[in-house]
């Protein structure tokens, strides 16, 4: 079966759609990639990652590097002290996102110039 230029059209519009949501629902929600970010710059402990991201509560802290860590992004290190110390650091898998990171940075400076003034 031969493919209508409509439904070569469509084909390509998924093969774009699917990746970008999969990619979206990694890092849905305002706090994820502030928390790469802030992993970007060295491996941290939740009270200086909680200190770093204004308005974050614990809680959703919590939540979003459970998340994370479930898809790989960064890594939680438990280690043997007393009290434990617990310390976040990004993987190879979250530092892919260098380039989208720099990328979303450069077209927000742009985006605020046209919007601001």
């Amino acid at each position: 079966m031969k493919k209508t230029p409509a439904a070569h059209e469509k084909g390509e519009c998924l093969k774009m759609i699917l990746p970008v949501r999969d990619a979206l629902e990694v890092l849905n929600g305002r706090w994820k990639l502030p928390i790469i970010i802030s992993l970007s710059f060295g491996n941290k402990r939740f009270g200086e990652i909680s200190k770093e991201i204004n308005g974050i509560t614990d809680k959703m802290l919590s939540k979003e590097l459970k998340e994370l860590e479930l898809n790989k992004m960064i890594t939680r290190t438990v280690h043997d002290t007393f009290p434990p110390m617990v310390e976040y650091s990004i993987t190879k898998h979250g530092r892919s996102l260098d380039l989208v990171i720099t990328a979303l940075r450069n077209w927000g400076i742009e985006h605020r110039k046209e919007i601001i003034g």
